[in-house]
């Protein structure tokens, strides 16, 4: 492919630049995050500084908040690029991650007051049924038994009638548990983590794991801050009403 003008890029251009594949960044397109390109008379697409920003954009964007939003905000900057939906959605990210901190904030504190309560004279009257357990945590007691079915926080079982009663050892790995899905932990890292939370070093495999989760809210964050650069250039260029390719 020859004869393009200064500033056209062809697909593998764009996808070197961005750092994505030739087949991504035709998924892109697709997808309305790349705004459509033209062809030359060979069939083979055109794209321009518009298309590379737009990529640069929406990579920054889907390590901060995730493909799907990242997506949306993009297609928001091609159709209303001097209207604030953008900003609204940009600021909404921020406001979700500032969330997220503060329940991390509120996490590190309580699951440290949590593993340093102590556990003496142990009495089977201290035990909990799964809704005492779920009323005094301020979940469902479907949540509790999820729990139990994934491994996380497996009760001891009533000899007579089967139910659930947690120890008063397991009443606090519940509480650690809530504490860290409130974080924002997921099932499967937590699956990993609660056995060695039960171990010695609990406070220690705690405090890493929080830290753990501070440090993807600070990469995320930083992806924000990339992205917001990316696409305050893709909107001044778009609002000033420059093609997204020049025509070869």
């Amino acid at each position: 492919m020859s004869g393009l003008k200064s500033g056209v890029l062809r697909t593998v251009d764009v996808a070197r630049r961005a750092g994505y594949s030739v087949q991504q960044i035709r998924n892109l397109e697709r997808d309305g995050v790349l705004p459509p390109t033209t062809r030359t008379a060979s069939g083979y697409r055109v794209y321009g500084e518009g298309h590379l920003r737009s990529a640069l954009a929406y990579r920054a964007l889907a390590a901060g908040v995730g493909p799907v939003e990242a997506k949306e905000i993009v297609r928001a900057a091609h159709r209303f690029p001097v209207s604030g939906a953008v900003l609204a959605l940009l600021d909404a990210a921020h406001a979700r991650l500032d969330a997220e901190r503060g329940e991390l904030r509120r996490a590190e504190e309580a699951a440290r007051a949590i593993s340093a309560e102590p556990i003496d004279d142990v009495r089977a009257s201290d035990s909990m049924h799964v809704s005492e357990l779920a009323a005094a945590l301020g979940v469902r007691p479907s949540t509790l038994r999820h729990w139990d079915a994934e491994g996380l926080v497996v009760p001891d079982r009533d000899p007579a009638r089967g139910a659930r009663r947690y120890t008063p050892a397991q009443v606090r790995d519940a509480r650690i548990v809530h504490q860290l899905r409130r974080a924002g932990y997921r099932i499967a890292p937590l699956r990993a983590l609660v056995p060695e939370l039960r171990r010695a070093r609990r406070t220690e495999e705690l405090a890493a794991a929080l830290a753990a989760r501070d440090a993807d809210l600070a990469a995320r964050s930083r992806a924000l801050l990339d992205a917001a650069a990316a696409l305050g250039a893709l909107l001044a260029s778009t609002a000033q009403g420059r093609p997204p390719a020049d025509t070869p």
